[in-house]
C-alpha cells in the first residue's frame, strides 16, 4: 500500500462540546463550550496553519455547530470547517438551504461530517439507521449539486427543487463519514467521499483501509480517508508520557464511565472497538509504540493519542500515510494549548 499523492490536510477540533480539560474529568468553567472559548481554538488553528477544523455536534453537550460555524465566518480566512450534522435531526431540504448559504459565508470553505446517531429520545436499530444516513445522503448530495430531487424512500418521500442559493463551486461539498459496522462500511462505500476512523493499530488500519477501498470499488466509486485521534507533543518522549500520565491523573473510574455514557453513540461498534483497542494495551495503556489509550477512559469515541516527542508524532502521522490516509482530524487537552504546541513542533516536520 502506498501513498496517494494527494494534499495533507491537517485539522484541528473546535471543542463545542463541553470536552476541553487540564485533566480529564476535572470541571473547568473556563473550558466549558461557549462562542468565546471555541471561538479562540479555531481563530489559533487558522492562524498558525491548519487546514481545516472540525465542529462537532453534540446534542445535550455544548453549542450547536451550524450557528456557530456561520459566526465564526467573518473571522476566519482561510480554514476549512468541516461541520459535522447529525442526518435526521433537521428536515432534508432545510438543512440542504442551511449548508449552502452557510458555504456561502464561508466563500466555498465549507466540509460537511456526516453524523448517523441516534436523535435524542429515539432508539432505533443500526440497521434502519444506516437505511436513513443513505437516503439522507444521497439526497443532500442531488439538492446541493443543485438537481430536482423526487424520492420515495423509507425514510424520505420528497418532491422538491434545490435551494436557489447555491454552494460557491454549484456542487455539494465534500461529505466525511465514518462508522466500523457492515451497514456504516457500506453508507461510506456509497456516498461519502473521505471515510474517517478512530484510532487503531497499524496493521488494523491497513485491514480497514484495504476493506473499504474494495467496497467502494463494488459501487465504481474511490474514496479519500481520514484519521481522527488525540496528540499528546513535548519536547521529549518522556516528558509527553509524563504529560500523559497527568492528564488522567484526577479520573476515577466512576468519573470516566459517566462522561463515556453521556454520547447517544456510546454503545455503537465503534465505541466499543475503542473500548478492546484499550483493554489489550499495555500495562501504561500503549496498544502500540507512541499510541497511547489511557485518554479513552473519559471519552465515548476517539479514543486514543498519539503520544511522543516533536519526531515521533510525525514520523507516526507519516506511516498513517504510507496506509493512504491524507487527512488527520486532531487534539489535545487543553484544546488551545496544544493546538498551539503541536502548530509549533509539528507542522513543519510534516511533508505538506
Amino acid at each position: 500500500m502506498t501513498r496517494t499523492g494527494a494534499p495533507l490536510e491537517m485539522a484541528w477540533f473546535a471543542a463545542l462540546c463541553d470536552d476541553d480539560y487540564e485533566q480529564l474529568g476535572v470541571v473547568d468553567e473556563r473550558l466549558l463550550s461557549s462562542p468565546e472559548h471555541c471561538g479562540d481554538i479555531v481563530r489559533t488553528a487558522d492562524d498558525t496553519g491548519f487546514d481545516a477544523i472540525l465542529m462537532p455536534s453534540g446534542y445535550a453537550l455544548g453549542i450547536d455547530t451550524v450557528t456557530f460555524t456561520a459566526a465564526m465566518a467573518a473571522s476566519t480566512h482561510r480554514i476549512r470547517p468541516i461541520v459535522a450534522v447529525r442526518i435526521g435531526e433537521v428536515w432534508l431540504p432545510t438543512l440542504a438551504r442551511q449548508l449552502a448559504t452557510l458555504d456561502r459565508m464561508l466563500d466555498g470553505r465549507l466540509l460537511v461530517n456526516v453524523i448517523s446517531s441516534e436523535m435524542p429520545g429515539e432508539s432505533l436499530e443500526s440497521a434502519p439507521r444506516y437505511v436513513r444516513t443513505l437516503e439522507h445522503m444521497g439526497a443532500l448530495r442531488t439538492l446541493l449539486d443543485g438537481h430536482r430531487l423526487e424520492i420515495a424512500g423509507d425514510w424520505l418521500q420528497l418532491a422538491v427543487d434545490p435551494p436557489r442559493v447555491t454552494t460557491v463551486s454549484g456542487r455539494c461539498p465534500p461529505l466525511y463519514f465514518g462508522g466500523l459496522s457492515d451497514e456504516a462500511r457500506d453508507v461510506a462505500a456509497r456516498e461519502a467521499d473521505v471515510y474517517l476512523m478512530w484510532p487503531d493499530t497499524i496493521d488494523a488500519v491497513a485491514a480497514l483501509v484495504d476493506d473499504l477501498r474494495t467496497r467502494a470499488a463494488g459501487h465504481g466509486r474511490q474514496l479519500g480517508f481520514g484519521y481522527r485521534v488525540h496528540v499528546v507533543v513535548r519536547p521529549t518522549e518522556d516528558e509527553a508520557r509524563a504529560a500523559a500520565d497527568h492528564l488522567i491523573s484526577a479520573l476515577d473510574a466512576e468519573t470516566g464511565a459517566a462522561i463515556r455514557a453521556r454520547s447517544l453513540d456510546s454503545t455503537s461498534t465503534g465505541v466499543r472497538a475503542q473500548a478492546s483497542l484499550r483493554e489489550s494495551s499495555d500495562e501504561d495503556g500503549y496498544a502500540e509504540p507512541n499510541l497511547w489509550t489511557g485518554i479513552g477512559r473519559a471519552r465515548s469515541g476517539c479514543g486514543a493519542a498519539i503520544v511522543g516527542s516533536p519526531a515521533q508524532v510525525a514520523a507516526k502521522i507519516e506511516s498513517y500515510r504510507d496506509l493512504g490516509i491524507d487527512t488527520f482530524i486532531l487534539s489535545g487537552y487543553p484544546h488551545l494549548d496544544e493546538c498551539r504546541r503541536f502548530a509549533d513542533m509539528v507542522l513543519p516536520l510534516l511533508d505538506r
